[in-house]
């Protein structure tokens, strides 16, 4: 039986076990649910047990679990492969947005609905399907490589203890190569991989000035506002180009290739449906770039919100005592957190006028970019995976969006490449989550064809 039969005669089987998973509220954002995420970790061990891999354990950590297994290579010297993705999910407010209950899965056509369906639970279980069927297809006890799983539990409220659980575990990590589940495709119709996904860092800057707001009538025009102040700061962070001024923020900045420009602008891409997606009227963005190398392939200032003084209705007229403003950086490949957050005071202190004491609070280190090298054997590899399952040409993508893949790269040394087959039309983060079962059973057929294709190419 081939991988594809297999799969096939196996569907029912499948969706009845992401469903049962799927009605456990595995949300790590709140700690009333912090028992659902040990519930969801235990449900996968046992899962991966009944699965076949001859290894699997929960590994705590201060916070919320993550689950590990492993399955051997019949032979030693093949290549091992780590899968990474995660069993927590976002919270499901606003409730009441939801067409059907967020934890009871619905089937409607061939769409599933339920918190986790594509982020990530429904991408995650599509490995274990799949290897079943590698096996399958071959005839063989063992995958033609060693397989690991490393599925996360705190992903969704920022893998807090994640980095220091592989430093800690480093020597049952040991990979050649990292495959992540928890991206997109960029239609069911257009399959695509996943090359890279931006950082991030944000900072709330606060600007103090009088010690209480003051009669604008006795004092206005003769000190400075901490609200003009702020409006100032702001508007500076980007010059006539729309290029961010941060001091240093472009340093170490590693160019996108003219091959994968190339391969962005083959993309279908309808830049009016897109501006209707995001219920805006106009782009805007760095001069010299398509709206799609701007998402994907460029860092990012973006004000979150601005507040201070009087907003309440009816008139109050001061000078506020101070004013505050919340912004991020969406950060690419080359460029250090860290660094961008020192460029970052540097110019908040820059920006500050004699009178007003300023301050910044940048919520953690930040998150580095990652990138896939795209003349690496591996990513051909499971190019040559999806291809095959999907029947045609598979394209590339980045995503603008930032999870813990730059630390899986550097801890593990390990080169990443993206297999999922979630869409942006899947909802994560919002009502209504839904996958759609054909993609998720394309990926375990992606998943069964991976493992014999690095297997060969080693």
């Amino acid at each position: 039986m081939d991988a594809r039969a297999y799969i096939e005669a196996h569907r029912e089987e499948f969706l009845s076990s992401l469903d049962e998973w799927l009605r456990i509220p595995s949300i790590s954002a709140e700690p009333e649910h912090h028992e659902d995420v040990r519930a969801s970790a235990d449900w996968l061990a046992d899962h991966l047990r009944a699965t076949g891999f001859p290894t699997v354990e929960v590994w705590q950590t201060p916070g919320l679990p993550s689950v590990f297994a492993e399955w051997p290579a019949a032979d030693p010297d093949a290549p091992t492969v780590l899968v990474y993705g995660h069993h927590d999910v976002q919270p499901v407010d606003p409730v009441e947005a939801w067409e059907t209950e967020p934890f009871t899965p619905t089937l409607r056509g061939t769409s599933l609905y339920a918190r986790g369906a594509s982020d990530d639970k429904g991408q995650v279980l599509f490995h274990a399907l799949g290897v079943r069927a590698a096996l399958a297809a071959s005839g063989a006890d063992a995958p033609p490589v060693t397989i690991k799983m490393l599925i996360e539990g705190e992903e969704e409220s920022g893998s807090v203890h994640f980095p220091d659980l592989m430093r800690e575990r480093r020597d049952r990590l040991d990979c050649d190569t990292a495959v992540i589940s928890d991206t997109t495709m960029w239609s069911a119709d257009v399959p695509s991989m996943c090359v890279g996904m931006r950082g991030v860092t944000d900072v709330q800057i606060d600007l103090h000035g009088p010690d209480r707001d003051l009669h604008s009538g006795s004092f206005g025009g003769a000190v400075p506002n901490p609200l003009q102040a702020m409006s100032d700061l702001l508007s500076a962070l980007h010059d006539d180009d729309n290029h961010i001024t941060v001091p240093g923020f472009y340093d170490g900045v590693v160019e996108a290739t003219d091959e994968e420009r190339e391969l962005i602008a083959r993309l279908p891409f309808d830049e009016k449906e897109w501006l209707s997606t995001a219920a805006s009227a106009a782009t805007w963005g760095e001069k010299g770039y398509s709206t799609l190398e701007r998402v994907w392939l460029r860092p990012t200032a973006e004000i979150n919100g601005m507040w201070g003084g009087h907003i309440g209705e009816g008139r109050k007229t001061i000078v506020p005592a101070s004013a505050h403003a919340k912004v991020s950086f969406r950060l690419v490949p080359g460029q250090d957190p860290v660094k961008v957050q020192q460029g970052v005071q540097e110019f908040v202190e820059a920006h500050t006028p004699a009178g007003l004491r300023a301050g910044t609070d940048f919520s953690g280190p930040g998150t580095r970019a990652c990138a896939s090298d795209l003349s690496s054997p591996t990513l051909k590899a499971a190019r040559s995976a999806m291809e095959q399952a999907f029947g045609k040409e598979v394209l590339f993508t980045r995503e603008g969006g930032s999870g813990p893949e730059a630390d899986i790269a550097e801890i593990l040394d390990a080169p990443l490449v993206f297999v999922a087959v979630g869409l942006d039309e899947d909802r994560i983060h919002a009502p209504n989550e839904k996958v759609e079962v054909p993609l998720l059973l394309k990926g375990a057929e992606s998943a069964a064809h991976l493992w014999r294709e690095l297997a060969e190419r080693s």
